[in-house]
C-alpha cells in the first residue's frame, strides 16, 4: 500500500472507529437514563477549566461540535439547570458558561458509566501496548494542529 493510501486507510479507521464508538457509548448512556454523551463532553470540560467556566468560543474549540450547535447546547443545559450562560461585564461581546453544582452532580452520576462505556467499545478491543501508541500519535497529530492555530492566529 502506498504512504497516501496508507494515511487515508488510517484515517477512516479512526473515524470509523471514532463514529462507531461513540453512537455505541452515547446509547449506552440513554439506556441507563444518564446524560447525552454530548452534554457529557460539556460538562466535562467546564468542570476541567480553572473556576469551572470557559468563554463560550473557548469552550467551542474543546468540544467536538459545531460552535453554533455548542451555543444550542449550552442553552439546552442551562434550561436544565446544569450551567450558566452569562455575559462578560467588561466585555458584552462575550459570554461565560459556568457549571453548577447540580451539573457536577448529573456529570458524577454519569462519569461512571462513561468510562464503563469507553472500556466496553473503546479500551477493550485493544491491548496496552496498542492503547499507548493510539493515545501517542494521536496526540502528537492534535498538538500539531494546536500549534498551527496558534501561529495563524498571531
Amino acid at each position: 500500500m502506498h504512504t497516501e493510501d496508507l494515511g487515508a486507510a488510517a484515517w477512516r479507521a479512526m473515524v470509523l472507529a471514532h463514529d462507531a464508538a461513540l453512537r455505541a457509548i452515547d446509547a449506552d448512556l440513554d439506556r441507563a437514563g444518564h446524560l447525552p454523551l454530548t452534554w457529557c463532553d460539556v460538562l466535562l470540560e467546564l468542570d476541567g477549566a480553572e473556576s469551572g467556566r470557559l468563554r463560550m468560543q473557548d469552550l467551542g474549540e474543546r468540544v467536538v461540535l459545531s460552535r453554533t450547535r455548542v451555543s444550542r447546547l449550552v442553552d439546552e443545559m442551562a434550561r436544565a439547570g446544569l450551567v450558566e450562560k452569562v455575559r462578560d461585564e467588561r466585555d458584552r461581546r462575550v459570554h461565560w458558561a459556568t457549571i453548577t453544582d447540580a451539573g457536577r452532580g448529573r456529570l458524577a452520576q454519569t462519569t461512571p458509566a462513561y468510562r464503563a462505556g469507553i472500556d466496553a467499545h473503546f479500551g477493550s478491543h485493544l491491548s496496552e501496548k496498542e492503547k499507548q501508541l493510539l493515545a501517542t500519535v494521536l496526540t502528537k497529530v492534535h498538538h500539531a494542529h494546536q500549534r498551527s492555530t496558534l501561529s495563524s492566529r498571531r
